[in-house]
């Protein structure tokens, strides 16, 4: 079975110095119908002005995965973890029994547009943890690396959860595909550009559920880029 969510019917909030699509029911977007996917809570689409961000806030027992996509992003949190990401960043940063953290658009001239995913964890109350790891361009090209793992494979950052994330370039001829185990399902998420998954067209915003599906091939890509997650 396969379901497409687009781009545009997607929950969206403007608060002026921020503009965020919400894939699946954050904060003041409620839709009992698009409350995550398996535990995959959270994909918001975010673009912070510059010198703008997210005060100091708090989170627990949640996997928060940032990917940008333009500009550079500001993080520093309770921990002591400070550092600015840019695009071929991930950063991972494991709540656990409570976090405290403050993202900011590093650049007084330049917007930040990132992603920002929630996972919920299959362990509560553990220690808050925090990893980065940069893949470039040329590894993500015409294939899906793995950028997110239960045990950090492959040089991907870990989260604490049966569940795996790939980033993919797709452009032209370039063809990439991912099997999926039994019982296993996955959500792909059109970052930018363009490209068919499984036959479906979709455009930067799109996503796509995909269960009971052996594979999801990615081709046909117009400067596409791609999230894959592999989902219990």
């Amino acid at each position: 079975m396969i379901e497409i969510r687009k781009g545009n019917d997607r929950g969206y909030a403007d608060h002026g110095w921020l503009r965020s699509y919400h894939t699946f029911s954050f904060a003041d977007y409620h839709d009992p119908a698009h409350m995550g996917f398996g535990p995959l809570r959270v994909i918001n689409e975010d673009r912070v002005r510059p010198g703008a961000g997210f005060g100091t806030h708090g989170h627990r027992d949640m996997e928060i995965v940032s990917y940008v996509l333009a500009g550079a992003l500001a993080h520093q949190d309770s921990a002591g973890n400070g550092s600015v990401i840019r695009p071929g960043d991930v950063q991972r940063m494991s709540a656990g029994r409570g976090i405290r953290h403050s993202e900011f658009n590093a650049s007084d001239t330049e917007l930040v547009h990132f992603l920002q995913i929630w996972i919920e964890p299959d362990v509560r109350g553990i220690e808050p943890g925090y990893e980065e790891k940069r893949f470039d361009a040329q590894a993500k090209r015409g294939t899906l690396r793995l950028i997110a793992s239960p045990d950090g494979r492959d040089g991907s950052v870990t989260i604490r959860q049966d569940a795996t994330i790939h980033a993919g370039l797709i452009d032209g001829r370039e063809r990439a595909v991912h099997r999926l185990a039994p019982g296993r399902r996955a959500y792909v998420h059109v970052a930018r550009g363009a490209v068919t998954v499984n036959g479906r067209p979709l455009e930067a915003g799109d996503g796509l559920k995909a269960v009971e599906t052996p594979e999801i091939v990615l081709e046909g890509g117009a400067d596409a880029e791609v999230l894959l997650f592999d989902l219990p």
